[in-house]
């Protein structure tokens, strides 16, 4: 059985009272709830509490010039569909009210036919305009909740942080460093009815491991060398509101376990204590590995990446999402010129070319250390080439110019000169296990060394230690 149509709301303005009765009847039997006042003002307050469909508004009232009540309706809301109702004499009047902004005009005497197809369309009109807001709501936002950027890849992160903000459910933010996952989170949390309570965010990689548990669950005095008190940890001060772990792929295997606990049961054990406590906390979890490899490697748990990876929300890299690198760029460039006291105020075009063409290995976090250098170091009205960092400043060459071959030094004698040549391989494999050393094995440090994505170096290091297993 069909759900009868939901009655629209049509608030009717008509001083003359048998009039306004001989329009409800006209309108009896269309699925509308017909509202009808006598005073200009009566209609606003009418409007105010409860915002009407469409309005059939009557030029003539004894209170309020009709064309005032047309401007304060559409201040309040620019897409209402006014229907004015005027005399022979009055055209002029209601066209003028058409040039302000109303949908449409009869003139005095019609009949039921008239009335409702006017009303109709009026009605067809105001739906197709909220039809339309909505896609713009959606397609043309250039800001949201800290970011910057309107690529199509960032709509879609948009919407999905729309669509899960007023869940409860886990939510697994993916990206490479630097593409903004706090940003995200801190998204997801200000879209959320907890918005009112704490944000707690927490980066696995940068605690001593032997402290993350206590910085997680909390201590209480005693529980070991140093524990001069009892101090709740961030799963206690996130109740009502949400955690949000970073780098949770650096998360020990040991604490791994007692984290899946607390995201089936919600209870928060502090180390060196027996009581439990319960919480109410949205977990955001994020990484700039890629989880399901880190599972497949033993590394992460697998029944707690099912329990965290509810809802996965990957973010793209800055060199994906076009022309966002300009946009964010002006906005961190004013930022940055108001902060340091400098006369900039915008870049050269050949400097917006290099922006768009760069890969941005280090993603946002690169372009504002690439932009504070060139703020602090230089001055003038136009950011100019000259002022780009090294990497950045010579066009790129031409892709038919064959690179440099490097000295043998460059990747430990790789490039002999007796001619032989050394599989590419070789060579990939060996400057990135270089970049490891070089960087105490700090992945995301040695990617952006290389300029290539950490996932990549994950997915090489994986695929080595397999071969190397196969082979033993």
């Amino acid at each position: 059985m069909h759900a009868p149509p939901k009655k629209r709301r049509i608030l009717l303005i008509e001083d003359m009272v048998p009039l306004a009765k001989l329009y409800i009847e006209f309108l009896r039997g269309e699925p509308l709830d017909v509202v009808h006042v006598a005073k200009g003002r009566d209609a606003l307050a009418s409007a105010a509490s409860r915002p009407p469909d469409a309005v059939i508004l009557d030029l003539k009232l004894p209170d309020m010039d009709g064309l005032d009540v047309l401007r304060a309706l559409q201040e309040r809301d620019p897409g209402v569909s006014v229907v004015i109702v005027t005399a022979h004499g009055s055209i002029d009047l209601a066209v003028e009210a058409m040039r302000l902004g109303a949908f449409d005009f009869i003139v005095k005497p019609f009949n039921a036919d008239r009335l409702n197809l006017t009303l109709r369309n009026a009605l067809e009109r105001r739906a197709l305009t909220r039809i339309v807001e909505g896609y713009r709501k959606d397609l043309d936002r250039d800001r949201f909740h800290g970011f910057i950027g309107g690529s199509d890849e960032m709509q879609a992160v948009y919407r999905t942080i729309e669509s899960v903000a007023t869940s409860r459910a886990n939510v697994f933010i993916t990206g490479e460093s630097g593409t903004g996952k706090e940003v995200a989170a801190h998204a997801i949390h200000r879209a959320s009815p907890r918005r009112d309570r704490a944000f707690i965010a927490l980066n696995c990689a940068a605690i001593p491991k032997d402290l993350l548990e206590s910085e997680i669950f909390g201590h209480v005095k005693g529980a070991f060398t140093g524990a001069t008190g009892d101090r709740p940890g961030a799963a206690t001060l996130a109740d009502g509101g949400t955690l949000f772990l970073d780098e949770i792929c650096e998360m020990p295997v040991d604490l791994q376990s007692k984290l899946l606990r607390f995201v089936q049961t919600g209870a928060v054990t502090p180390v060196g204590s027996g009581q439990e406590a319960r919480v109410d906390v949205r977990i955001v979890a994020a990484t700039n590995r890629d989880p399901l490899a880190e599972v497949q490697a033993g590394r992460f748990r697998e029944d707690l990446y099912y329990r965290l990876h509810v809802i996965p929300l990957a973010l793209p890299p800055l060199r994906d999402r076009g022309e966002d690198v300009v946009e964010i760029a002006r906005a961190l460039l004013a930022d940055y010129v108001r902060e340091e006291g400098k006369s900039f105020t915008a870049f050269a075009p050949e400097v917006e070319a290099r922006l768009r063409g760069y890969d941005w290995p280090g993603n946002v976090r690169q372009l504002q250390n690439v932009l504070r250098n060139m703020v602090v170091l230089h001055d003038g009205t136009w950011v100019t080439a000259d002022m780009l960092p090294a990497r950045m400043a010579a066009p790129p060459a031409a892709p038919c110019a064959p690179a440099p071959s490097p000295g043998p030094s460059a990747a430990g004698g790789l490039f002999p000169d007796d001619g032989t040549v050394v599989p590419l391989w070789q060579v990939e494999k060996e400057m990135i296990r270089r970049a490891l050393r070089l960087t105490g094995d700090d992945v995301p440090r040695a990617a952006l060394m290389l300029e290539i994505s950490p996932s990549t170096i994950y997915r090489k290091l994986q695929q080595w230690r397999s071969t190397e297993e196969t082979a033993v």
